[in-house]
């Protein structure tokens, strides 16, 4: 389900792609991550994922540089295409607007077995596997 917070008033581009842009860790890539993506993907959307900088430490065992080839290694054909786009930002606090900013910003509530996905367990299994 797609929740509009906030609604464009009309293109007001002066490129010829626009992107649905997320922000996230990504720690791991997950089904979770791909299926949200996929939401945009799927209406013939571009979609650019931006990558926060942390530290790394227990919640964030990947560099921001590991955790975009993990995604590159994932999205290599539609990111040759330009379809998908990976790029590292500084880490936020807040990710803040005005009115009619001239782009929807959009909420996606998943179905539940998308929305329990868990990072923090897929962590967990991974370091039990000796994988991290």
């Amino acid at each position: 389900m797609k929740n509009y917070i906030a609604k464009a008033d009309k293109k007001t581009s002066t490129t010829d792609k626009q992107y649905s842009m997320f922000v996230g860790r990504w720690q791991p890539l997950h089904k979770g991550h791909q299926w949200l993506f996929q939401q945009q993907l799927d209406e013939g959307k571009n979609v650019l994922i931006c990558i926060r900088d942390v530290k790394p430490d227990e919640k964030n065992p990947y560099t921001a540089e590991q955790v975009k080839k993990n995604i590159e290694e994932h999205y290599g054909e539609l990111i040759t295409n330009e379809t998908v786009k990976v790029i590292i930002i500084p880490d936020i606090e807040s990710i803040c607007y005005g009115r009619g900013v001239g782009y929807d910003i959009v909420e996606f509530v998943p179905p539940q077995e998308i929305h329990d996905i868990s990072a923090t367990k897929i962590r967990e299994q991974l370091r039990s596997e000796g994988k991290l």
